[in-house]
């Protein structure tokens, strides 16, 4: 597998989301080829129908990375370039180097959560 597609898949784990954007990113593609058959076709009425795929396709693509809990490409191009932190993986897809296993963020006990001790 190339490596910006492991990159890709890395980023987008969460099953709602991958669906979300094998919906939206053909949308946002094919806007500009509808855009330009339009303007071939001298159809400036229909306007709205690129301008509609283009946002209903990063919408759709938006929703999946607040769903994965992480930040969009190009917000995260635009991030770098301001030298300000970014979420590429979601927290909650980041595993150590040395585990495959999920980390578990939470406390293991009732006792751990709420400070008290377990005297059993």
């Amino acid at each position: 597998m190339p490596r910006w597609l492991s990159n890709w898949r890395d980023r987008h784990r969460h099953p709602v989301s991958f669906v979300l954007h094998l919906t939206g990113i053909p949308m946002t593609i094919a806007c500009v080829p509808l855009a330009w058959v339009q303007l071939a076709d001298d159809r400036w009425d229909l306007w709205w129908r690129p301008v509609a795929l283009l946002i209903v396709g990063y919408l759709l693509q938006w929703i999946g990375h607040v769903i994965e809990g992480n930040d969009m490409g190009e917000v995260i191009l635009i991030k770098k370039w301001l030298g300000k932190p970014y979420v590429g993986v979601s927290p909650r897809y980041a595993l150590p180097v040395e585990s495959k296993t999920p980390r578990s963020d939470g406390p293991t006990s009732v006792g751990d959560s709420q400070g008290v001790e377990n005297n059993a």
